[in-house]
C-alpha cells in the first residue's frame, strides 16, 4: 500500500484530521457545517465544504483510505421504539445496497435525513469497488448505538474482500483521553489482517483507584493532569439521574471528565468549600478531548463542534492500528 491519503467524511472540526496530521498522513475532510469549516480553515486543515451525498470516490482519485463519523442522532434513542425502527431500517438499506440496489431516492424522503447519512461510507466503498479502485483501508466511528449497523457493514465488507476487525465499543480513557467516552469503531483492510487498537491505559471504574488494575497498563489520566487550574475542584454534571437535580453526577479533579458534549459549559465547577468557579472554557473542553490547548476554535457553536468531535488521541490509536504510521511506509523497501 502506498503512503495513505485519507478522505474523511463528516470531518467536523478536525479530530481525526489532527490525529492523521500528527502521524504524517495526508487527509482531506468533507464537511458541510460552516462553523466547523471555519475552525478547520484556522487550523490549516484541507477541506472541501459540502454535502458528502453530492460527492463520491471519483472526486478523490488518490485517496487510499476512507474514514468517517457520520451523524446519526436517531440512534441515540436506541432502546426506544423509534430508535429500534431506525436501526432496523438502516440495516435493511445496507443489505439492499450490498445487493446492488440504488436506494438514494428512498433515503431522500426519510423523516430524519440524518438516518441515511450513516449509509454514505458504504456508498463510497461500493462505488470505489465498482470503479476498480477499492479503498485499501476503511475507518469508521460513531456512538455505541450504531454498533449493529457496523456489524452489518462488516458482513458486506468481508464479502467485498476486506479483513474486518470485529466492530466494538472503545473507552476513550483507555487510550489516554482524560474523559470517559465510548465510541463504536470499525476498521477494515483490503490487503492484510487488521485489529482494533489495544488499550494502553486502565479502564476507569467509579470507586476504583488509579493504582488498581492491570499492572501492564498505564493509569487513566485525570482532569488535573491536563487542565491549567488550581486543584482540587469538583465538576457537577448537567445531567441528573432520573431527572433529579440532587442526583447529578459528580467528578473530582483527580478523575477523568464526564463525556464532553455540546452542553459542557453547563457543568458546574466547584472549589472544595463549595464556591462556584469559572466553568470550563471552550479551550479547556477541547483539551479534555485531547485537542491542542491553542487549537483555533472558530465560528459559532464551538462547544457543539468540540462535543461532536472524535478525540484526536483516540483517532491516532485507531489510525495506527489500521494503517501503521507514515514513517513505517517511508521505511518500506520499494517494489
Amino acid at each position: 500500500m502506498p503512503r495513505p491519503e485519507i478522505v474523511d467524511l463528516f470531518a467536523g472540526p478536525g479530530g481525526l484530521d489532527v490525529a492523521a496530521r500528527d502521524l504524517g498522513y495526508e487527509v482531506t475532510g468533507i464537511e458541510f457545517d460552516q462553523d466547523a469549516c471555519d475552525t478547520r480553515a484556522a487550523a490549516g486543515l484541507l477541506t472541501l465544504q459540502g454535502d458528502v451525498r453530492d460527492f463520491g470516490p471519483h472526486k478523490f482519485p488518490s485517496a487510499t483510505v476512507l474514514a468517517g463519523g457520520p451523524p446519526c442522532q436517531t440512534f441515540t434513542v436506541a432502546g426506544t421504539g423509534a430508535g429500534r425502527r431506525a436501526l432496523d431500517e438502516v440495516i435493511d438499506f445496507v443489505k439492499r445496497m450490498a445487493n446492488g440496489e440504488d436506494v438514494r431516492s428512498e433515503l431522500a424522503v426519510l423523516d430524519d435525513p440524518r438516518t441515511g447519512l450513516v449509509l454514505e461510507p458504504l456508498r463510497w466503498a461500493l462505488e470505489a469497488l465498482r470503479e476498480g479502485r477499492p479503498y485499501e483501508a476503511i475507518v469508521l466511528e460513531q456512538v455505541p448505538a450504531v454498533l449493529p449497523v457496523w456489524y452489518e457493514y462488516a458482513k458486506v465488507l468481508s464479502r467485498m474482500g476486506y479483513w474486518v476487525a470485529k466492530p466494538d465499543v472503545l473507552h476513550t480513557e483507555q487510550f489516554g483521553v482524560p474523559q470517559t467516552r465510548r465510541r463504536a469503531i470499525l476498521v477494515a483492510r483490503l490487503s492484510r489482517i487488521v485489529e482494533l487498537p489495544k488499550p494502553t491505559h486502565r479502564l476507569y471504574r467509579k470507586g476504583v483507584a488509579r493504582d488498581q488494575g492491570d499492572v501492564n497498563l498505564q493509569r487513566w489520566v485525570p482532569m488535573a493532569e491536563v487542565l491549567d487550574r488550581p486543584t482540587p475542584f469538583e465538576v457537577v454534571s448537567n445531567y441528573g439521574t432520573g431527572g433529579d437535580p440532587k442526583a447529578r453526577g459528580r467528578r473530582t479533579s483527580d478523575q477523568p471528565a464526564f463525556t464532553v458534549t455540546g452542553k459542557v459549559s453547563r457543568n458546574r465547577v466547584l472549589a472544595p468549600d463549595g464556591t462556584e468557579l469559572q466553568r470550563f472554557s471552550d479551550a479547556e473542553a477541547g483539551v479534555l478531548q485531547t485537542f491542542p490547548a491553542d487549537y483555533p476554535w472558530s465560528g459559532r457553536a464551538i462547544a457543539q463542534q468540540i462535543g461532536n468531535a472524535i478525540p484526536p488521541l483516540l483517532g491516532k490509536a485507531v489510525l495506527t492500528a489500521a494503517l501503521g504510521t507514515a514513517k513505517e511506509y517511508a521505511n518500506e523497501p520499494e517494489g
